[in-house]
């Protein structure tokens, strides 16, 4: 850890409450997740980081799964999706820009398909029981293969705030009718 990352974190723990990093860590979720983990990341306790997700999953902004092993929790996705696309539409960016971005996201994936022959970040992990490849080439392909994964959900998002591009301005407040 660097010493800008120490002081990062240190500071995060002065200036945030434990509710409020879990609350911080629960919404960032990008995959479910169990309270320890999530206690660990918020660097709290256990049984209060329990009383904060039960209100979350009460207040409908996370979901818990007991299906499994382990209870995991996580965020409602289609709630995180429009507020992102709420913040790319009121950015300051203007509908061609987003355009722009959708178009060199979807390029850099078919430059990706194309250079390794591939159709998707599976098939390119699957190039890894490739003997010839050397530990350098292996990481950059894990890490294309996680960059990938992530332009497709940027690729959906950008592409739902371009659509519902009206419908995602933000509204001035209507005249009180007499």
């Amino acid at each position: 850890m660097t010493e800008d990352e120490s002081n990062s974190e240190s500071l995060m723990q002065r200036q945030t409450t434990g509710e409020d990093r879990v609350r911080m860590v629960a919404r960032q979720l990008s995959e479910p997740q169990t309270a320890n983990w999530i206690a660990s990341e918020a660097r709290w306790s256990h049984e209060p980081t329990k009383r904060v997700l039960k209100r979350l999953v009460d207040d409908g902004i996370l979901h818990r799964d007991e299906s499994g092993p382990h209870t995991t929790y996580y965020p409602d996705y289609r709630r995180q999706a429009m507020q992102e696309a709420m913040r790319l539409r009121d950015s300051g960016h203007t509908v061609e820009e987003l355009t722009d971005r959708l178009a060199d996201m979807k390029t850099q994936i078919r430059d990706w398909k194309g250079e390794f022959d591939v159709e998707s970040p599976n098939q390119l992990r699957g190039t890894l029981v490739d003997e010839s490849l050397d530990a350098e080439e292996e990481d950059r392909r894990r890490e294309i293969a996680r960059e990938w994964e992530h332009l497709q959900r940027r690729i959906k998002i950008v592409g739902f705030a371009i659509r519902e591009w009206d419908f995602l301005a933000p509204r001035e407040p209507a005249e009180p009718s007499s």
